[in-house]
């Protein structure tokens, strides 16, 4: 994947169907709710501070289907129920839904109607009223103007970067980092991470008020080794089924070397390091937590349908990284590789210990220099 074509094909799979993003983000939705209580304690600390009288509130990297409205949901509720505690009238509420224009905006615009009546109803009297917009682009760029953002919420699109780090070798027989890649290649994913990580927070630091509030939540690890099964496993099972399929002739071997994942893991160690480097934020919390890879593990335990560990996060992982995938090998390959991918999930997730997901959350203020 060339670095141009990244901003064309990095989206989840849009619309309802069986593939879609929508229908398989239960792993996703599990992750904003777990982290619920650091979003929760960041925006009614927000409000009690500056009671705005219109608060505006951003998702970065948004996405679609019902959990581009659970986070706003929630951030939602918080506020209110701590305007009520403090016998304030209600905020306004402008909500602005960030992705990159590939996004599926289409579905989000469908459902926002049914989204603030939903809310209008759950809230008692006095509450609102609530406006949404959509805001194409990409995050790694300006968005908003000068201190125009109260809050910001991102969960699960910050490991995404601008582009496939440029490389000085070859990752030969790898989409991603891996123990066999050559060390320049764990050096240009470090790399791209820390320079789009960085103009992240100088741009966000532009658009937020002073002492606005962000919390970020970013697929991550906690091993300090970049390539270790904490962060990279998931896609090295994915490269194994395509080298199968090199080694079959199905796929010719100078694709498979020529594609890279764009993405990069980071530990809280490198977050904490990058947003004290650029210095407009203080972190006021920071931690790592763990989900597994199957979102169904703990529920639906006697319904068969979601029994099967490796169908659920093979449909992950395909609404995920089909876009990209499509792009590079062509569609006429994509049933193949997912059920290959399927079964060798299966084969890994009955021995393996390793199958669970890191998330890194950072909540940050941002710093008064007057």
């Amino acid at each position: 994947m060339a670095p141009m074509e990244v901003v064309d094909v990095l989206h989840m799979n849009g619309g309802i169907g069986e593939n879609s993003y929508g229908s398989n983000s239960l792993l996703q939705k599990k992750v904003i709710l777990k982290t619920r209580p650091i979003t929760e304690g960041a925006i009614t600390d927000l409000y009690s501070s500056i009671t705005p009288k219109t608060i505006c509130i951003a998702d970065f990297g948004c996405s679609s289907g019902p959990n581009t409205f659970l986070a706003i949901s929630e951030l939602i509720r918080s506020v209110d129920n701590k305007r009520k505690s403090l016998g304030h009238k209600s905020p306004e509420y402008q909500i602005f839904l960030n992705d990159l224009p590939c996004n599926d905006f289409n579905t989000i615009f469908k459902s926002v109607a049914g989204f603030q009546e939903n809310l209008t109803n759950q809230m008692e009297m006095g509450f609102g009223p609530c406006f949404v917009t959509g805001v194409p682009g990409s995050f790694y760029g300006r968005l908003f103007p000068s201190e125009s953002l109260h809050f910001i919420h991102s969960s699960y699109s910050l490991q995404w970067l601008s582009q496939v780090p440029e490389m000085e070798e070859t990752n030969k027989g790898n989409i991603y980092m891996a123990s066999s890649s050559p060390p320049s290649v764990i050096k240009a994913y470090l790399k791209q991470f820390q320079d789009d990580f960085s103009s992240f927070l100088s741009y966000r630091a532009k658009e937020l008020v002073t002492c606005g509030r962000m919390v970020l939540t970013i697929l991550g690890r906690k091993n300090e080794d970049p390539f270790s099964k904490d962060g990279c496993y998931i896609w090295e099972l994915l490269a194994v089924v395509l080298r199968d399929m090199v080694s079959e002739g199905i796929i010719k071997e100078e694709k498979l070397d020529s594609f890279n994942i764009p993405q990069y893991p980071p530990s809280p160690t490198e977050v904490r390091f990058l947003v004290e480097f650029q210095g407009s934020f203080k972190i006021d919390h920071l931690e790592a937590s763990e989900i597994h890879w199957n979102a169904y593990e703990d529920d639906f335990l006697n319904n068969d349908e979601f029994k099967d560990g490796a169908y659920n996060v093979a449909r992950c992982m395909r609404a995920v990284a089909e876009p990209m995938l499509v792009s590079h090998f062509g569609e006429e390959i994509i049933e193949e590789v997912f059920s290959r991918y399927k079964e060798i999930l299966s084969n890994r997730m009955s021995k393996e210990e390793k199958t669970h997901f890191i998330n890194v959350t950072v909540s940050m203020t941002k710093k008064d220099f007057i």
